[in-house]
């Protein structure tokens, strides 16, 4: 049997101007995303769509979920393969449709994980797009 992890939080809509939703364009697509105990995240819609473009937006969160968990297990996968990490950086992209309707590492091993962390990462596991990933490396010398 799985061991199941619970997680929980509020999400509260701010962007009431004083009359709800009573017009299209008379409300704002903000929102709190507070989990006890955690800074609270303010958050707005893609700007595309009538968002805020200084706060994230679900695919910002969404994007950071992957390349986070992601991370967590390639860290863990290189640490267990014992190779060293001492830096990780990522500039994940995701593309968003809109349709009318080190110095003696092994470096195949290393891109190897990172292939494989995708059968670990829960969130990677739980959306139905294609998440790929094409990794860099930098070999510290010295």
């Amino acid at each position: 049997m799985a061991k199941e992890h619970e997680y929980t939080c509020r999400i509260g809509w701010t962007g009431n101007r004083g009359d709800g939703t009573r017009t299209y364009r008379g409300y704002d697509r903000t929102w709190d995303v507070v989990t006890p105990g955690k800074p609270t995240i303010h958050c707005s819609n893609d700007p595309l769509l009538g968002g805020d473009p200084t706060l994230p937006n679900p695919e910002d969160l969404l994007l950071a979920s992957l390349s986070s968990c992601h991370m967590l297990w390639y860290l863990h996968l290189a640490s267990t393969a014992k190779i060293v990490v001492h830096r990780y950086t990522d500039d994940p992209l995701g593309v968003g449709e809109v349709h009318a309707d080190g110095l003696g590492t092994d470096i195949r091993q290393a891109e190897a994980i990172h292939h494989e962390v995708h059968r670990y990462c829960f969130i990677a596991r739980s959306v139905n797009s294609p998440v790929t990933y094409a990794p860099t490396f930098e070999i510290a010398v010295g």
